[in-house]
């Protein structure tokens, strides 16, 4: 047994009060004459040792309730397992899961409400002076502060629920940041959490060992849950009143089927398509919706499907915008390549801008979704460095070799993003034996295509060469599997390169019905691919269109009543804004610039933590394996008496109170009950 205030122990020397009155209390004593003692003096001898013996009984009622009212004060303890050092103050840290999973409902209300009352509990377990740290998902930077008792407890009040979702990893490293600034201090780490199976890696946690680390599971009722993972569009570039086709994908993450799931898709605010579901259980589905009837201009979307009681991931936010216009910029040579102008011309959606290639605006590359270069003998150098940036940004650029092309200029635009490039001209009549149906560029294009198609004819071209580590293929190619026309994936772009230039004495490929889808679905896949919506804590950057600004204009990003300004940088090929920890709602913000509306943002919460999977405890341990660290089961009403126990072991002070007030009693027992003196003697007279 070990005391935490030894110190209380001298008042054990007060023992010898109630002892030396017992030892000197003397009392006067009456004299009675009488005629014949005899019988008196063996009565009175027997009524002295009455007297003694319950004289002897109150003393030690008097002395146990004086040394048990001693040991309370000294505060005695049988020591646990750990090495506590109980002299030194304590530095708590105090992580209270705040993620959307602890929205979920248990006999108390909501975790996050039972998190809030443990955490205070963990609070009262410890002594004035010791200092606490409070952390949540958010991450706040008041949070890195020490506070004491009572400023803890107003800050828990005021915690509520985060889109934020961090790893356990990312927890402690913060917890013991805060904690290795203190010196001479007892530090221990507590986390509050019903610990989903998403808040861990495949790794073990690391943590320093010389913290203790306890964890405090809040078991949340089983609860089933489906939600819109995600959804993209089939289309990369949308035209008004065109129809529209959008792949939602649904995850049930409960162990039972999900029936008849209502959905439903809004497109700034008007309901465009609805549909029913029924998904398996513990089952990922793809589901299309088609939709049309959209106005050019920025378009707000929603998904939004019925499922209670989980409710936080039921809808999904998405963006995107329909053009008026596609801009395509025309790269020549001297001459405006007649066979490509008339194919853009041909449709107005399209606003082809012709350019000779020395006067081509750099600067303004990237707000052309596609690049053609045709009929360039020689690339300059400046030009070509430009194109790989503009394809590494994510462009399109389409390559027609000019007539005695300098090879060595196009071999140092292409092979550098990945391409194939021409490697020398073979004079040779050939025909196109083949057409890769399977490709972006032609799939859905053909209703049904002819056993013996009429394919371009060829009398001569140039040979492409054939890059060992790209990430293409074929769209149409020559005997023995030679490309005609390759579809190149370079970095974030894509590079199409011709075999032959777009002239008669090359090859009638001008002239063929395959030309027009051919460009077209080049120019329709070539739209920059913004994402249609972010995550929440995680997409913490988001690149955009370059947007010019000056020192006195400010972005803004606006959700009603919430406007953030984010830090705007711009940079090549696009314009970047950082948002650090500024969003925290989901849904659809308007990027404007004064009162234009420069983009649409959607954000949605992080959908890890729809599955409602938890750790158990045989997990826990192995992922927190270390001498120090401990899980603490809550099972009693408070968690103050399980903390205590934890850290000091098994505290007697109590105990001790109720020995003192039970030696109090006796004593008062005794000295009411106890009559040995009031015995009546009858002594005969002769």
């Amino acid at each position: 047994m070990h005391f935490i205030y030894p110190a209380f122990l001298l008042g054990l020397l007060a023992l010898a009060i109630p002892y030396i009155i017992h030892l000197f209390h003397f009392r006067r004593y009456q004299k009675v004459y009488f005629s014949n003692v005899q019988f008196l003096k063996n009565i009175q001898q027997q009524q002295s040792s009455k007297r003694n013996l319950k004289k002897l009984l109150i003393l030690i009622a008097r002395m146990l309730a004086l040394f048990f009212l001693v040991l309370a004060f000294a505060r005695p303890y049988i020591p646990s397992k750990q090495d506590t050092n109980l002299g030194k103050q304590h530095i708590v840290s105090i992580f209270v899961d705040n993620s959307y999973s602890m929205l979920t409902i248990n006999r108390e209300g909501t975790l996050l409400d039972e998190a809030r009352t443990r955490a205070k509990e963990i609070a009262q377990a410890y002594s004035l002076n010791d200092r606490f740290q409070l952390l949540t998902q958010d991450f706040e930077g008041r949070h890195q502060r020490l506070l004491n008792r009572e400023e803890f407890n107003d800050e828990v009040d005021k915690i509520k629920i985060s889109p934020q979702s961090r790893k356990l990893q990312q927890i402690i490293n913060r917890q013991q940041s805060l904690l290795g600034q203190q010196s001479n201090s007892v530090n221990n780490i507590y986390i509050l959490s019903d610990f989903q199976k998403n808040l861990f890696t495949d790794h073990p946690i690391k943590a320093d060992s010389t913290t203790g680390i306890s964890l405090i599971r809040l078991k949340a009722t089983s609860l089933p849950n489906v939600a819109v993972d995600s959804a993209w569009l089939l289309s990369a570039v949308h035209r008004p009143a065109e129809s529209e086709k959008m792949v939602v994908r649904l995850h049930n993450y409960a162990d039972e089927k999900a029936e008849k799931i209502p959905l439903k898709l809004l497109i700034n605010g008007a309901q465009k398509a609805i549909g029913s579901f029924t998904i398996d259980k513990r089952a990922v589905q793809n589901d299309t919706l088609s939709f049309s009837g959209l106005q050019a201009g920025w378009q707000h979307g929603e998904i939004t499907l019925e499922d209670n009681p989980v409710s936080f991931d039921n809808q999904f936010y998405f963006s995107f915008k329909v053009q008026q216009q596609m801009p395509v910029l025309l790269v020549d040579g001297g001459t405006p390549n007649k066979y490509i102008h008339a194919v853009f011309n041909t449709d107005p959606f399209f606003n082809p801008q012709a350019v000779h290639y020395g006067n081509v605006d750099y600067a303004g590359l990237a707000s052309y979704p596609l690049v053609v270069l045709a009929d360039v003998k020689s690339i300059s150098t400046g030009l070509s460095q430009q194109l790989k940036s503009y394809v590494s940004n994510g462009g399109t650029l389409v390559v027609f070799p000019a007539d005695g092309a300098d090879l060595t200029s196009y071999q140092s635009l292409l092979q550098p993003i990945g391409a194939a490039y021409p490697e020398k001209e073979i004079d040779q009549k050939s025909k196109v034996n083949g057409v890769n149906l399977q490709s972006q560029v032609f799939k859905n294009t053909f209703e049904q295509l002819p056993q013996n198609p009429d394919l371009p004819t060829i009398s001569k071209y140039y040979q492409l060469s054939q890059p060992a580590n790209a990430f293409g293929e074929s769209l149409m190619e020559l005997p023995g599997k030679k490309t005609f026309f390759g579809d190149y994936a370079a970095k974030r772009g894509r590079v199409y390169v011709s075999a032959v230039p777009l002239q008669d004495d090359y090859s009638n490929l001008a002239h063929h019905a395959l030309f027009v889808p051919l460009m077209f679905r080049i120019a329709l896949l070539s739209g920059h691919d913004a994402p249609l919506s972010y995550t929440i804590g995680q997409d913490e950057s988001v690149e955009i269109q370059p947007i010019q600004t000056s020192d006195k204009e400010i972005l803004k990003l606006i959700k009603e009543q919430l406007s953030i300004i984010p830090d705007v940088r711009q940079q090549e090929g696009g314009t970047q804004l950082y948002l650090s920890d500024q969003v925290h709602e989901p849904g659809n913000y308007e990027l404007k610039k004064q009162d234009s509306t420069i983009a649409v943002l959607a954000f949605n919460n992080n959908r890890s933590e729809s599955d409602l999977s938890y750790v158990d405890d045989a997990g826990l341990k192995a992922q927190m394996g270390g001498k120090g660290n401990t899980i603490l089961e809550n099972s009693g009403p408070s968690l103050k008496d399980v903390v205590v126990n934890a850290n000091r072991g098994v505290e007697l002070w109590k105990l001790c109170i109720i020995l003192s007030l039970i030696s109090l009693a006796a004593e008062i027992l005794l000295i009411r009950f106890y009559q040995s003196e009031k015995h009546v003697v009858s002594v005969p007279i002769t």
